[in-house]
């Protein structure tokens, strides 16, 4: 059975166009990877939790922010792996520099024993929506291009 993760597309607009918030994965097998790793701030929705809430809950988990305004509903995508991401984005501002992530624990390295800790989210960013289409996981361009096309831009 596929799992459901619900997300947030935060974006702003600038002078010079609209920027979108990505985080990147935290832990050893995600270090050195960038373009397609990326993704927006998104977790698992728990049995019987609203989507948006579960959103909201993991944007501020993986972020240290919580979004707040008009949340723009986006199609559901599914990625290559099967799992279905229900996405909302809202206009907004979380400082990319200053995030604070959750934690998960793992072993490291393989079959040593040793148990460690890795953010769950290692660094976000700020990105115009074609640099965003570079960097994010290739099922989640699409959010990028619903948004524009829904805002116009």
């Amino acid at each position: 059975m596929h799992k459901t993760s619900a997300g947030i597309l935060l974006f702003r607009r600038e002078d010079n166009g609209l920027r979108v918030f990505l985080v990147h994965p935290g832990g050893p097998f995600f270090a050195r990877k960038d373009a397609g790793n990326w993704s927006i701030p998104k977790g698992e929705i728990a049995e019987g939790e609203d989507a948006l809430a579960a959103a909201l809950r993991e944007f501020e988990e993986e972020t240290g922010c919580r979004p707040a305004g008009a949340f723009i509903p986006l199609s559901p995508v599914t990625q290559k792996g099967g799992k279905t991401v229900i996405a909302w984005a809202t206009e907004g501002s979380c400082n990319a520099e200053t995030i604070r992530s959750n934690t998960f624990s793992l072993e490291w390295p393989p079959k040593s024993g040793r148990m460690q800790e890795f953010p769950e989210v290692d660094r976000a960013g700020w990105f115009t929506v074609d640099e965003a289409k570079q960097k994010l996981h290739p099922a989640q361009v699409a959010l990028i291009d619903e948004l524009v096309n829904k805002l116009g831009s």
